[in-house]
């Protein structure tokens, strides 16, 4: 019986995750399987695996075969170094010691690499919103100006409209007031005239 280490698919639409399982190449993808290795989720960045590196260690020393994504998987987490370790172990080419001292400086720059990358996107994710929130106070800042721009020029209008209201009120009563003394002056002129042509009586 040919045996695949695979993904067998779990999920909602458009946000799948993975089982990492060993399942006979005749059965369905999501069918029966023989063992449950882990699981993958490339929902999240970077991605989260969990595995059982022994026993996939194991399956892969049994001659299971792997799909292009598995194999992937199994090399990031350095599965496909370990068995190419203890190859050489077997063969007497290099010592446990050493084998065990490069993986484990493989496994510290491998560590150190996601590290990078998750606080890359750390970074990346706070210049983000330093960026929005600088942009969204800029923008608050122009409304502000705008504003006081529009309310200056209301007060300007009010002031202007007080102003030649208040002429229009001055100019009213001075007109008023020429009136008035118009009149006073003719009814002085009337009271006046008759007294200047009475003639003198012989």
């Amino acid at each position: 019986m040919a045996v695949k280490i695979r993904l067998q698919r779990h999920g909602k639409k458009n946000f799948a995750f993975f089982h990492i399982v060993v399942a006979d190449t005749h059965a369905p993808r999501d069918g029966r399987f023989i063992e449950q290795l882990g699981s993958y989720n490339p929902n999240t960045n970077p991605a989260t695996i969990v595995l059982n590196e022994e026993r996939a260690l194991d399956w892969l020393k049994v001659g299971a075969e792997t799909t292009l994504v598995t194999r992937r998987i199994l090399s990031y987490e350095g599965i496909l170094l370990r068995k190419h370790l203890d190859g050489g172990i077997a063969k007497g080419a290099i010592t446990k010691e050493e084998a065990d001292k490069r993986y484990a400086d493989w496994k510290a720059h491998r560590d150190a690499k996601v590290n990078a990358k998750k606080e890359g996107i750390d970074k990346a994710a706070a210049d983000k919103a330093k960026n929005a929130e600088e942009a969204e106070a800029k923008v608050n800042e122009a409304r502000a100006e705008e504003l006081a721009k529009k309310k200056a020029e209301v007060e300007e209008a009010a002031r202007k409209a007080a102003e030649a209201a208040a002429a229009a009120k001055a100019a009213e009563e001075a007109a008023k007031a020429a009136e008035e003394t118009d009149q006073a002056a003719e009814g002085a002129a009337e009271t006046s005239e008759p007294a200047s042509e009475e003639k003198p009586q012989a």
